[in-house]
């Protein structure tokens, strides 16, 4: 017993060392990220043009190597940018799909700092231990319309048995000529995860890949693991609790799961959501951050005296977030009274140039939704939910909804108006108003499943909150900013 406590003991002591020998350097990274980041590609739907300068750039640098290794199905070409001069190579590849690009940005970031004259000693102490190669979007024509597959309608990450892509046979084709010692395989995932029973999102989320059904953990699978419990200990100092940890079931057609498998230490990172931060540039700093700081510790070696019970602790993966949940309202129903939770998500609806979106909000799921959680949350115990009336007068265009005051309509319980000539190509509404044509009619009001949440919310009477599009809107502000909140765009119905 006395060997046992010992050994737990040197374990934690051991890890504690990593970790405190670390704590500068991510510290000065975090601290002095905006010098580094590349603000030419600040939204998230990027396309394979705009890093074609970026890549070029590299190219004249001679501490860098690009080469093409691949093109995607409608010929756009795979780069691979390789620097370092040591015996361990790391392999990072991202966009795999086509619209989780976070990773992508961060990478950019990364090679900003890897091409500036600051922090040397770090600098040479990964470059002269590790050869970097990064392969920064592998799914370019999914970028393009910012979806998730590829042309051929297939998902990359369930394609590397058959291999029926150029793009997958380009990733096997690079992880086998490196024969890399540590992979990492970034993703983004949906911003609706949340860390295991806890409100908070799972804003990073992190897998071992296992290599075997019986998911056994060998030294490659081992090491993998340790180098994520050290990722997690520095997210958890910059959005602590918000690191989740995916099943590790093994699924044999991934790339993660093979890639483990062939000796490559695979480490899967998922960007997924943070309070207001619609594009994602918190969460790309995060990567940026934990991504470099883990190379520094696989240059160092010190990952190796991590514990595997560290990986162990991190929470699982769930999937229980709306961005608004309103809880306990009153509903009225064929004259009776009755007590819901909404859970709604605001639903992103692509632009015509895939460059923007606006929203389609819908209601998810509703009744008792105690072990759910919001983003945005609204006690509403006391409140009655009332449709909402269209205003009596026509508009004769969407220029004309500038006249109105948006909050005197709300409160006097308009939250629709009528405009004679609504644009064919307008999608949506800029005001917190839902436009409507001169024929409509309101349906009959019922809550429901798949519902656009457009109505008001009563107490004593009064109308004192009003649900546009699933964003939640203070009748009691005088500051139209503040009462609008994230607000983007209300509904048009023709």
């Amino acid at each position: 017993m006395k060997n046992n406590v010992l050994s737990i003991g040197l374990s934690i002591l051991l890890s504690t060392s990593c970790f405190a020998q670390q704590e500068d350097i991510t510290s000065s990274l975090y601290e002095t990220y905006d010098k580094y980041k590349e603000e030419s590609i600040g939204k998230r739907r990027i396309k394979h043009l705009d890093l074609q300068p970026l890549i070029e750039a590299i190219k004249q640098d001679v501490d860098f190597t690009v080469k093409q290794v691949g093109t995607s199905i409608e010929g756009r070409s795979l780069s691979l940018i390789s620097t370092g001069s040591g015996q361990t190579d790391v392999f990072l590849w991202s966009q795999m799909h086509g619209n989780e690009p976070t990773a992508t940005q961060a990478i950019f970031d990364i090679l900003n700092f890897l091409r500036s004259p600051d922090f040397d000693a770090e600098k040479q102490e990964i470059l002269n231990n590790l050869t970097l190669h990064f392969l920064p979007m592998l799914n370019p024509d999914g970028a393009e319309v910012f979806q998730r597959r590829n042309s051929l309608g297939v998902d990359i990450n369930r394609d590397a048995l058959r291999l029926q892509s150029p793009e997958s046979r380009a990733l096997k084709r690079v992880r086998d000529s490196l024969e890399a010692d540590f992979g990492f395989n970034l993703h983004d995932q949906s911003t609706y995860y949340n860390a295991e029973r806890t409100e908070k999102p799972a804003t990073i989320s992190y897998l071992a890949p296992a290599y075997n059904y019986e998911k056994d953990i060998n030294e490659v699978r081992g090491n993998a693991m340790k180098v994520i419990a050290f990722m997690n200990n520095i997210i958890q100092k910059y959005a602590p609790g918000q690191v989740g940890k995916y099943n590790d079931d093994f699924e044999p057609r991934a790339f993660g799961d093979n890639i483990q498998k062939w000796g490559t230490s695979t480490i899967l990172i998922e960007s997924g959501g943070y309070p207001g931060d619609v594009e994602k540039q918190e969460i790309r700093k995060l990567n940026y951050v934990s991504i470099l700081s883990a190379i520094y510790t696989i240059a160092k070696g010190n990952y190796k005296e991590i514990a595997i019970a560290d990986y162990d602790n991190i929470p699982e993966n769930d999937r229980k977030l709306f961005d608004l949940k309103i809880e306990g309202v009153t509903y009225e129903l064929l004259g009776s009274e009755y007590i819901l939770d909404l859970g709604i998500h605001r639903l992103e609806v692509e632009l015509e140039d895939h460059k923007d979106f606006w929203y389609s909000s819908r209601i998810i799921d509703q009744g008792d939704l105690s072990t759910y959680y919001g983003y945005e949350n609204f006690n509403a115990r006391g409140y009655t939910v009332k449709q909402g009336s269209i205003y009596p007068k026509t508009l004769n265009s969407l220029n004309d909804l500038e006249s109105l005051n948006s909050i005197d309509m709300l409160k006097s319980g308009h939250i629709y108006v009528r405009v004679a000539k609504i644009p064919e190509k307008a999608l949506n509404s800029p005001s917190p108003i839902n436009v409507v044509g001169k024929d409509f009619e309101l349906p009959e009001f019922r809550i429901g499943l798949g519902m656009n949440p457009s109505f008001l919310l009563q107490k004593d009477g009064v109308n004192k909150y009003a649900v546009i599009n699933g964003f939640l809107i203070n009748l009691s502000q005088d500051d139209l900013k503040r009462s609008y909140g994230e607000f983007k765009n209300a509904m048009i119905y023709r």
